[in-house]
């Protein structure tokens, strides 16, 4: 698995598939993460972290994942402009 950055708050995440993967034959069939990339009606595309998921509305625009902020380890809010 590899590392990154959420593109809300910063957390480090884990993306599963990839090179690392490439001996589990299928175990846990590269669902292992801490994170996924979502992709905007816009057509722009953001890799969060789940807890910054979870705050994002429905229909979430680039401006909302801009104003993503790390509460704590386990939950992240939309902040103000």
């Amino acid at each position: 698995m590899s590392k990154t950055s959420c593109d809300g708050c910063g957390r480090t995440v884990t993306v599963s598939g990839g090179i690392a993967n490439l001996w589990s034959f299928g175990t846990d069939a590269g669902t292992v993460g801490t994170g996924i990339t979502l992709e905007l009606e816009d057509g722009s595309s953001h890799l969060l972290c789940y807890p910054c998921l979870e705050a994002i509305p429905d229909y979430p625009t680039t401006e909302d994942v801009e104003r993503l902020e790390r509460v704590d380890d386990e939950t992240s809010r939309i902040g103000t402009l």
